[in-house]
């Protein structure tokens, strides 16, 4: 008979991913199957394995995937036959999460189980909204209620703490502050409610006792919405500073390389904005490998190696690594266009002897003009079709320059549906769109046409993807300065404070 697996119920927190626990990220690292409900962010789900099973058991309050006792006998059933099982609850498991009911369900069934606390929504909200729940001159007491049910709370003693929070009480909340304010709280009392806590899409409306069901009607918002109320709520004002981010409630489409996007949404997401990661390139070695392999074998014959990417460098290693040789076989200089490439081959513990001033081609070109290069042997290893702006200005100084295929960029599979549905009619359209190479630009283009970004801002990461996006007609809101991700990034947050 298999032994029981192990159940985890863990706290997926408000929202932001970054809030989940380390404990938590690695208990879902570890996981043969996922259940996770509507409030967790399905995100988090990339730190599960590929191979682990993920099963949507979202509640809403009129749409149920499938009820608690259901849940809970999957769990059970997973558990019993031999599985790691992670329970990815909104929030925390033990307040308002039902989690006391799924330990006492596997407790009563003899499943090993373990609780793994997440940060409650209020606590998100305090952080992101500027309003603490506690503070030394205002309160002292907070009580945390559920507005399902009006009639089944005392409304007298659960108005009267100094910081009342409100959960799942859009629906009833006129009944709950006529209640409240019946039982003697003043219904100027400052009072708040928030929607998609610590989202980019956070949504916060303010008002008191008195009118705060009147205000949530007339700005649509709809669940899932928390409501604060006490002095402390005054106190916005000053803290505010999730709302205040430079790029707040931007939605901004990230099209690099799906291994390479994180960096970029990553900067984009501490600013404020919600980065859409829409990769729309896919880097895969060349066809045909033999041209690098070749040039590796002779690789102590050069006098210059030209990195024009981190790309190149990391393809250059992947072949070196299969040949019979190592990095000892370098012996000529290296040149790297950027820091980011500068530092992959510094990270190698290889010195970079030139830096161009600026991270394009003819930038490179102008730093050699400055050196004697006739008769120098240089290779080239880069993208399949690129420019050919630098060997052929190497060449005019008088350099034997060995261009080789070290990758090619295809369009993935997936990338198709993904940008049919980001550009669905019934979707919200992004506020920018961001291309940091020609490539990205040409691969959107043939996926969605010129025509899929006309009312979209586009975003530039140098004047190289600026040229490919006029060539299809499209003047890029910004460009960076400087050709880099922070440049980008830069020149996007100078535009948004404007």
């Amino acid at each position: 008979m298999t032994a029981p697996g192990k159940v985890y119920l863990v706290g997926a927190g408000p929202g932001d991913p970054g809030l989940l626990t380390l404990k938590g990220r690695d208990v879902l690292a570890r996981a043969q199957c996922v259940l996770y409900d509507n409030l967790a962010n399905t995100a988090l789900l990339d730190y599960a394995a590929a191979s682990a099973e993920r099963l949507y058991v979202g509640k809403k309050r009129a749409e149920h995937t499938l009820s608690q006792e259901q849940i809970c006998e999957l769990l059970i059933e997973r558990a019993r036959r031999g599985l790691t099982v992670v329970r990815l609850k909104g929030g925390d498991p033990f307040i308002f999460g039902r989690g006391g009911e799924e330990a006492e369900a596997l407790a009563e069934a003899g499943i090993p189980f373990e609780v793994v606390p997440g940060v409650t929504t209020p606590l998100g909200i305090a952080a992101y909204s500027g309003v603490p729940l506690t503070h030394r001159e205002h309160t002292s007491i907070v009580t945390f209620v559920t507005g399902h049910n009006v009639e089944a709370i005392d409304w007298t003693k659960a108005g009267a703490a100094d910081t009342l929070v409100i959960f799942m009480g859009l629906t009833n909340l006129a009944g709950i502050t006529q209640a409240i304010v019946a039982g003697g709280r003043s219904a100027y009392t400052p009072a708040m409610a928030v929607r998609w806590s610590t989202y980019p899409k956070q949504k916060t409306v303010v008002g008191t006792l008195g009118d705060i069901a009147q205000k949530i009607e007339a700005a649509g918002l709809k669940p899932p919405v928390t409501i604060v109320a006490g002095e402390v709520v005054r106190l916005r004002d000053t803290l505010n500073w999730f709302e205040k981010l430079p790029l707040f409630g931007k939605r901004i489409v990230v099209t690099r390389a799906a291994g390479q996007a994180r960096e970029l949404s990553e900067k984009l997401s501490a600013l404020g904005a919600e980065a859409i990661e829409l990769p729309v390139i896919s880097l895969v070695p060349p066809l045909d490998t033999k041209p690098l392999d070749e040039a590796i074998a002779r690789l102590e014959h050069f006098d210059w190696i030209l990195f024009t990417s981190v790309n190149g460098v990391r393809f250059f290693l992947d072949r070196l690594d299969l040949s019979s040789g190592d990095l000892r076989k370098l012996r000529g200089k290296l040149c790297a266009i950027g820091p980011a490439t500068r530092r992959a081959l510094e990270d190698l513990h290889l010195k970079v002897d030139l830096v161009p001033e600026e991270y394009v081609a003819e930038s490179v070109a102008d730093a050699f003009a400055r050196l004697d290069m006739r008769g120098a042997k240089v290779l080239l290893p880069r993208a399949e079709a690129a420019r050919e702006v630098l060997p052929e200005a190497l060449r005019a100084m008088g350099a034997e320059v060995e261009v080789v295929s070290a990758y090619r960029n295809v369009i993935p599979p997936e990338a198709e549906a993904k940008v049919r549905e980001m550009l669905a009619p019934d979707k919200p359209k992004p506020d920018w769109v961001t291309f940091t190479s020609g490539s990205t630009v040409e691969n959107f283009v043939a996926l969605a046409g010129a025509s899929a970004l006309a009312g979209l801002r586009c975003a530039s990461i140098g004047p190289v993807t600026t040229a490919a996006l006029r060539a299809h007609g499209i003047e890029p809101a910004v460009e960076a300065g400087k050709y880099t991700i922070d440049g980008l990034v830069t020149a996007l947050t100078a535009y948004c404070a404007l």
